[in-house]
């Protein structure tokens, strides 16, 4: 039987590329947010700073932040029938406007 080849972002280069307009240093304000527990966030990655990252599998999704460790956040996504805790960096998350 024949291996894959290539690792945790092999087949997602539409998921984690940016586009060429907005290229070049990320923004500090998302790079420092803040967010209280309860907090309805989406997951979507920035790709210029890999450490933090989730797995790209759950790029999109809704989830509740549950509690803060360090700098990064603890947050519960369903994932089919399964609650799953996924710790993320700041940087890779947007306030949900639901």
């Amino acid at each position: 039987m024949v291996d894959r080849v290539g690792g945790l972002r092999r087949k997602t280069r539409y998921k984690l590329g940016k586009k060429v307009s907005l290229k070049g240093k990320i923004s500090i304000r998302n790079y420092m947010q803040s967010f209280n527990e309860g907090d309805r966030v989406v997951l979507s990655a920035e790709p210029a700073i890999q450490s933090g990252m989730y797995h790209p599998r759950f790029y999109g999704k809704h989830g509740i932040v549950q509690r803060q460790l360090g700098t990064c956040y603890e947050v519960k996504i369903k994932d089919f029938t399964k609650e799953k805790l996924v710790i993320v960096h700041p940087v890779h998350l947007i306030r949900s406007k639901i």
